[in-house]
């Protein structure tokens, strides 16, 4: 039997960003050179000191990418991102974090 490889990411949502960039990519959003440009100028901004090249770049540049296209603009988002910490800190540990349970949320 063989040990299963590490994973190449260092937490579920790298995977999660990782993957909504393929669908999106493949649903036709924007093109592979579209995004390696985009993600290029993430890591590398004019007039600035070189970025990590990490998930959080992909994630800046995912949330940018949605905006520039009319999905998803930055108060979207920042929403968003808001009811899914006050889902965590009302998810039992050990549960799965869903945004119904955001003591905000509305059915």
């Amino acid at each position: 039997m063989t040990a299963p490889s590490p994973s190449p990411f260092a937490a579920p949502w790298e995977a999660q960003v990782f993957a909504l960039v393929v669908s999106l990519r493949e649903s036709g959003l924007f093109t592979w050179s579209e995004w390696a440009d985009r993600l290029g100028r993430q890591i590398r901004p004019a007039e600035a000191p070189e970025q990590a090249a990490d998930y959080g770049a992909w994630l800046a540049t995912l949330e940018a990418l949605l905006a520039e296209r009319g999905v998803a603009g930055p108060e979207s988002v920042a929403a968003r991102t808001d009811a899914f910490l006050r889902a965590a800190e009302a998810t039992p540990h050990g549960q799965p974090i869903r945004l119904e349970n955001d003591p905000l949320y509305r059915h």
